[in-house]
Parts: C-alpha cells; structure tokens; sequence
C-alpha cells in the first residue's frame, strides 16, 4: 500500500495512523520507499524548513523550525531490515494493519513508531504554542546498514550550513519489557572483524608437509576469548569478545586446509576503544601465526565506538516526563547495541527513548498503539519543558 498521509496542517497529527503510513512504505535499507517524502510533505506543510541530504545513495531528511538558539532536536530512522520468512508473518510485513492493539508490521517499533511520534509532537508543539527556538528533525535511512552516510551525512551538512543542536532524543525503542522502563543514556562500543589464518595445504597423515592455521585458530581463540576485558564500570557492564563463526570451506577428514577465517565481535565499555581492541586483537594473532609458521591477517569489518551522556539536565527532564506520563520511574540504560545516538554524542548530549523492544527484528514485529500515543506525549512534554 502507498503512503498517503496528507492531513491539514492545522490538525492534530495522529502518530498511531502516521506509524501505520510509515510502515506502509517498504523502506528496507537502502530503499526511501515514499517514508521521508511523507515526512518532508507533513512537516513541510507545519512550516518546517526541509531538505534532502542524500549522500552516496542514501536517503536522509533535515527538517527545522525556527531561526534561533535554543535548538532541540530529534533523531530516528526509517529504514527497516529485511522482512526474513515471509510465509511465518501473519500479516502483510508492509500492510501496516492495525489489530489487537498493535501496528503490526516492519518497522513498527524499530523505529518508524518513533519518528512518527516525535514528527507529531513537533508538529502539534510548533502550531500550538511556537517556541522562542528552534526544533530541527534528522532522519536517516541508513541506521540499520553500516550508518556511514545516514545520520553523519546529516550532521556533516548541519555543520557546513551552520545549523547545531543543544540537545536531542533519539527515539530508538529502549525500554525492554514495559513502557517507561529504560532510558538510554549510553551504549557499549562494538567492534565487528574477521582474522584469516593461512598455512599450507596437505594431508592429514603427512604432518611435515602441511601447516595447520587451524591449530593456530585454535591457540588464538583460546587467548582472545579466555583475557578478561574488564569488570565493567559504574556505568556499563563488563566488555566481552565473542566469536561468531569458523570457516575453513573444508569438507574431507584428512585434508588440512590452507585456510581458515574467524569472525569476531567485541562490545566494550568506555575503558577500551576500536583502536586499542584493534591493536590487542592484532598483536595476538601474530604471536600465535608466527609461533606455528603461518600468516594472518585481521580485517577490521565495522566498529563503532562507546558514549554516554552524564546524568544532567537533558535526562533529568526525560526521566521526569517519562514518569509523568507513563507514571513508571524509568532506569538510566546503557544495555543493548549500537545506534545513532553515538553519533550525536559528538555533538550534544544526547540520549534515547521509545516504545518497547520485544518484537524488534523479528517475525510479526509490532507496536502497541497505547504506548506510540503515550510516547507522543512524552516527546510533547519535553517540548514544553524543555522551552519553558
């Protein structure tokens, strides 16, 4: 079904049905799919400035209102992942259906539910008592894929047309069993490679005539996942190394391949970075491949690195907000992946909240439509709080 939205600007913006359009378009990353042209038209017809900041494919919405300091912003995406097994849905993935309760479909609550209540709160906010301010939306269609020309790109042409922000939610779904739970003011690093081991090829009855990058494999494994990282901090929980698959292509008993790869995965806390994890994983995979005659090679795939926004004004005013409507006292969070809000973190505090993430990435995901209107006027309090 098209996205097809198109209410007068003078009405109140339903974020349950907005949420529904959105997922109506399937914007599996890198595909735009109509959802930021149904932004840019909503937001556009509230007066909000919009401008197209695609870069290198991708697809990206900046939107502002306002000419002056202090300027409050929000953060999302609407780009989704791929729909997996079709036939296990019980729906249409894209069909947006409302039903028991939910919207039901990719996306709902990774993180369209998001977007779609910060775009109406901002929208109500601005036509209803317009601030002494400015409010400035960026929404990336590249979160959900390696994020280099999504939210950066937008903040590389923020910085180049002058434009800033003071503060900024993100309306990633944080809170992990009921709404109010959790806010994150943080997320763990993430380093994600492969190390490639090779030897030489042979017969498993003749060990003088091969090397083995598997018994090196086996040495370095034992080392990188057996040193304990740290114990955590105050506010993050221990890093971990993880291994996520070993493949050497090889089928026969008795043949000894000459080749052999690990990928990896580490989530660390603010005592490490990509760079020093790098440098570890590195020295380690030359002591083992030099000490059993092979080479390795490690191939850095992604990392992104941690943050965390002290616990000051910005989260005092979300956690009062969040409260005051949801009538739960949420926890400062820094569990769960990465997202955009790392990005932002250079720029301003930062910090993330949104409905519930049971469903993320899954089959039938979707998203209670009392915790998308709740979450509407949570983003609306902190508006009025927020330019008093």
């Amino acid at each position: 079904m098209a996205c097809t939205m198109s209410p007068s600007p003078l009405e109140a913006i339903d974020p349950v049905e907005l949420t529904a359009e959105l997922v109506r378009c399937p914007s599996v990353t890198p595909r735009e799919a109509g959802a930021l042209q149904l932004l840019e038209r909503l937001l556009g017809q509230a007066g909000f400035r919009c401008q197209r900041v695609d870069r290198n494919g991708i697809p990206n919405l900046f939107a502002r209102w306002g000419g002056r300091s202090p300027v409050f912003g929000f953060n999302g995406h609407t780009d989704v992942v791929p729909v997996g097994d079709v036939e296990g849905w019980s729906c249409d993935p894209f069909g947006g259906e409302l039903r028991d309760g939910f919207v039901w479909g990719r996306g709902a609550s990774d993180m369209k539910s998001g977007v779609a209540a910060f775009a109406a709160a901002a929208i109500d906010f601005v036509q209803r008592s317009p601030p002494d301010g400015s409010i400035i939306l960026a929404i990336t269609g590249d979160e959900e894929a390696v994020a280099a020309d999504g939210t950066t790109a937008i903040l590389d042409w923020m910085e180049l047309n002058g434009h800033h922000m003071d503060a900024c939610i993100v309306g990633e779904p944080s809170c992990p069993d009921f709404m109010g739970e959790a806010i994150k003011v943080g997320r763990r690093g993430s380093l994600s490679g492969c190390i490639e081991l090779t030897g030489v090829q042979g017969h498993s009855a003749y060990p003088n005539r091969f090397r083995n990058p598997l018994t090196a494999l086996a040495h370095l494994s034992h080392a990188l996942v057996t040193r304990t990282l740290d114990e955590g901090t105050e506010e993050f929980s221990p890093s971990n190394f993880e291994i996520s698959s070993i493949d050497t292509g090889n089928n026969a008993t008795n043949v000894i391949p000459a080749h052999a790869v690990m990928s990896f995965n580490v989530r660390f806390n603010e005592l490490h970075s990509v760079a020093s994890l790098s440098r570890w994983i590195e020295s380690e995979a030359r002591k083992h491949s030099d000490g059993h005659g092979i080479s390795a090679s490690v191939k850095q795939l992604y990392g992104a690195e941690s943050f965390i926004t002290k616990h000051g004004p910005l989260a005092e005013m979300v956690a009062k907000a969040v409260e005051a409507e949801t009538g739960v006292k949420p926890q400062y969070s820094t569990a769960g992946g990465t997202s955009d809000a790392r990005f932002v973190a250079k720029l301003c505090p930062v910090v993330e909240f949104g409905v519930t993430s049971g469903t993320i990435h899954q089959v039938d995901e979707r998203a209670s439509i009392d915790e998308i209107v709740t979450l509407k006027r949570v983003y609306g309090r902190c508006l009025l709080e927020y330019f008093g």
